[in-house]
């Protein structure tokens, strides 16, 4: 089992973000120096609400420098907000920062306020993401690429920047509904599993995707990702006290900006919070945390977890104590699965 971190580059909007930046150096070296594999980060525009939030290209160019050997990976890239060339360009720039240990994690988005922003109108928006990934792979692997879309156009054009790992870096692509767990089967070397849905959801969309690989001739993804919210303590109340108000606030701020409108199940984040978490979150003592998890690998087959144990708000010193207990209790049970 490999084991990464999200670093969440959210914050309230009293936060002074210089200090933030601090903190967040702070997790990722603490995740380093005890062995963690893989490091995150991801990315939305126009925050809404009471926070904000760092763009996830220089933020994760600069976590480069604090992740020693740890795999980098945007989780994720909002694909079809962007220029196709730009992500060729900036994609091959992050792999080789990260000496061609990388991860291109794709999405399609769900924010109306993001696609009027960058001017991506409804019923183009899954046509735009499909055609933009497969221009970016030409981009790196072939010699003469034209193209005519309604914001690129290029006529018999090489692209001389290209990554470190041939032909690309591997593709994930986060899903939430049936539809887009049928693309990422179909377009991508793994299925991000989302942190938003529960594990029943999960379970039957897991099914879906491995029909959907079959029906496309593909076999096993050699990693099957998944992203929690995991929170360890002592016990399951200490968890809940140190970690439950910050991730409330995170998931009713998801309900404000329409995450939950796009689940599928009807599932529904105004809920209570102890309705909320159920099949959802991962908190409590290590042994706690490890029985929460243990369907995802022996159900599922996720052999790579990404641990978000940080949310906006919350004090350095109480993501921390969750990191080192998760480093000290949690991964050794976890390196043995």
């Amino acid at each position: 089992m490999k084991v990464g971190i999200f670093i969440t580059n959210q914050q309230t909007l009293d936060t002074d973000m210089v200090s933030a930046l601090e903190g967040q150096y702070a997790m990722v070296r603490c995740a380093r120096d005890r062995g963690w594999d893989s490091v995150m980060t991801g990315q939305h525009y126009l925050n809404e609400g009471n926070n904000k939030q760092l763009q996830i290209v220089p933020f994760l160019a600069r976590l480069a420098a604090e992740s020693g050997e740890m795999t980098l990976g945007l989780g994720i890239l909002l694909l079809n907000l962007h220029n196709p060339v730009y992500t060729a360009e900036t994609v091959a720039s992050l792999d080789i920062i990260a000496r061609g240990n990388f991860i291109f994690g794709v999405g399609l988005g769900y924010r109306d306020m993001e696609f009027d922003a960058f001017g991506v109108p409804k019923g183009e928006r899954v046509k735009r993401f499909e055609e933009y990934l497969e221009l970016v792979q030409r981009l790196w692997t072939e010699d003469s690429v034209s193209y005519d879309g309604p914001s690129c156009r290029l006529n018999n054009v090489r692209m001389n920047i290209r990554p470190v790992q041939k032909p690309r870096p591997p593709i994930w692509i986060a899903a939430n509904n049936d539809p887009a767990v049928r693309r990422a089967a179909r377009m991508s070397d793994a299925w991000f599993v989302n942190p938003h849905a529960n594990l029943e959801t999960i379970r039957r969309q897991a099914a879906i995707f491995r029909e959907e690989l079959k029906a496309a001739g593909k076999p096993t993804p050699r990693e099957q990702p998944v992203m929690k919210e995991v929170f360890c303590a002592r016990d399951r109340a200490t968890a809940l006290e140190m970690a439950g108000p910050y991730l409330l606030g995170k998931y009713r701020d998801y309900a404000k900006w329409g995450q939950d409108k796009v689940m599928p199940d009807k599932d529904d984040f105004s809920q209570s919070f102890d309705e909320l978490s159920k099949g959802r979150f991962v908190l409590g003592s290590p042994e706690e945390c490890y029985e929460q998890l243990k369907p995802y690998w022996e159900e599922i087959g996720v052999n790579h977890l990404i641990i978000r144990t940080h949310w906006a708000g919350m004090p350095l010193s109480t993501s921390l104590a969750s990191i080192r207990m998760i480093s000290d209790e949690l991964l050794p049970a976890l390196r043995k699965i």
